[in-house]
């Protein structure tokens, strides 16, 4: 499966929320062991995104629930955002409670739509949403979020910087490496600087390298 890289290796990333209807919750980040062993579990990434939200779901009791083949998020400080599977002769979509950044109050959704597997970024204060191509890493400053989304085909190819605010998250710059890259994971070294692990198309060996925010070669999103 081309882009089950989602749900393991950090899937692109590693995982996992704030104050939940006047209680105090905290985030609980997967490890790429746990990652590794559940999606081993797995019959394909829609499945491996179901056993993550299995395990989600257990450490953040009040933050969503399922129904059958319905995911109810709660949101702050009241209200509820649903997001209901729907079947299709592709396969469907399919939606998993993934991850929650409670610096920011915002919960990510892994998505499966047939064969392709994207993430959702849902704001809980405002209910606003936004399709992310990759898992997104938050900047230790809260403002910025950070997507690598690499692989060979039906890929954007690019890494992305995304802008967070009370009103919404945007794209903000992208960059393009001039090798063709795979399994690549962006993290944040410091405000400013973001590390990428990836591997060049051949390459058996993994690669590493660091970007500034204030590079020149970054280019700018155009707006929506």
């Amino acid at each position: 499966m081309a882009r089950l890289r989602h749900a393991r290796l950090a899937a692109r990333g590693a995982l996992a929320v704030v104050a939940l209807l006047g209680m105090a919750a905290h985030a609980v980040p997967l490890t790429v062991e746990e990652l590794t062993k559940l999606c081993a579990e797995a019959d394909d990434a829609a499945h491996c995104g179901r056993l993550v939200e299995g395990l989600q779901l257990q450490r953040l009791p009040n933050l969503a629930v399922r129904d059958k083949s319905t995911l109810k998020v709660s949101l702050y400080p009241s209200g509820t955002a649903t997001f209901t599977d729907t079947e299709a002769i592709n396969g469907g979509r399919s939606y998993s409670l993934w991850d929650f950044m409670s610096e920011v109050n915002a919960v990510v959704l892994y998505v499966m739509d047939g064969d392709d597997a994207t993430f959702t970024l849902l704001q809980r204060t405002t209910g606003r949403k936004v399709e992310l191509p990759a898992d997104p890493k938050l900047s230790p400053d809260r403002a910025r979020l950070v997507t690598a989304d690499f692989c060979a085909g039906r890929c954007s190819n690019e890494l992305a910087l995304w802008r967070v605010t009370r009103d919404g998250v945007r794209k903000e710059s992208t960059w393009r490496p001039r090798e063709s890259w795979s399994d690549a994971v962006a993290t944040w070294k410091d405000a400013e600087t973001v590390n990428i692990e990836y591997t060049v198309a051949g390459a058996q060996a993994r690669s590493r390298l660091s970007r500034r925010l204030a590079d020149t070669d970054w280019v700018r999103a155009q707006a929506p």
